[in-house]
């Protein structure tokens, strides 16, 4: 059974997930950062210097949120960013940062479904998600359709919560995950639910090998995977070719 946002309602995942950001979307970044201790920015960082070995010119950024990723990315410079996400809350907010630091040039923002990309074949060089891929409804789906945009070269980078596997860390950051930030996402976002189906939708997971194999299932011919902060996230890089 598909972990959901709101448990009683009778709308589809993705539909639940799009309400749920919607509702926390002017909390969003205050939250996401407060309750990693701002570590979320660390990982950005890391993802990107592992994208830039490939030098990207036009990325696509998944479940683009508030936009921090692809914003971002314009170190890499590129000559496109385009950002989807299926939250009209969320984009609102990222388009307003876009337009702030003057870069509406360079990146755009679109409502779009990350399991049915409006997007030719191999049009993009790189395709980021950071803690998006979680929230797809069909998540074979979406890997597939991130394959498919991507250029024969392509790269995939995606950053996504996972679950720490050694002692006392794992323990901590399950009492911490599970009892404390629920309590403060409820607080300050006023949605009781979207900080309870965070860490279920973690705990539900496939992460490690096991997400790196659902990559190479949709055709990622090289696969590599980095846990970071003892294993709170992963980064993956799916490439499309081999070296």
């Amino acid at each position: 059974m598909a972990v959901v946002p709101y448990k009683n309602s009778s709308k589809n995942k993705k539909k639940q997930v799009a309400e749920m950001f919607d509702k926390i979307s002017a909390r969003y970044d205050l939250l996401n950062h407060l309750l990693s201790l701002n570590i979320d920015n660390l990982w950005r960082k890391k993802a990107l210097r592992i994208l830039a070995d490939y030098q990207p010119k036009k990325i696509l950024d998944v479940a683009t949120g508030t936009a921090d990723f692809a914003i971002a990315a314009k170190k890499l410079n590129p000559e496109k960013i385009v950002g989807i996400d299926i939250s009209n809350g969320m984009l609102e907010i990222g388009r307003n940062k876009v337009l702030n630091k003057g870069l509406q040039n360079l990146i755009e923002l679109q409502n779009a479904d990350s399991e049915s990309l409006p997007f030719e074949n191999e049009e993009f060089d790189a395709v980021t998600c950071a803690f998006g891929v979680r929230n797809f409804e069909n998540l074979e789906k979406g890997i597939k359709e991130i394959f498919r945009v991507l250029s024969d070269k392509g790269v995939c980078i995606i950053l996504e919560f996972s679950k720490p596997q050694k002692a006392p860390f794992k323990q901590i950051f399950s009492f911490y995950f599970r009892h404390v930030l629920p309590k403060i996402g409820r607080v300050i976002s006023k949605d009781a639910s979207a900080y309870t189906y965070l860490p279920d939708s973690v705990s539900e997971f496939p992460s490690g090998s096991v997400f790196a194999q659902i990559l190479k299932n949709a055709g990622f011919a090289m696969t590599q995977y980095y846990p970071v902060s003892f294993g709170i996230a992963t980064i993956y890089v799916g490439k499309k070719a081999k070296d």
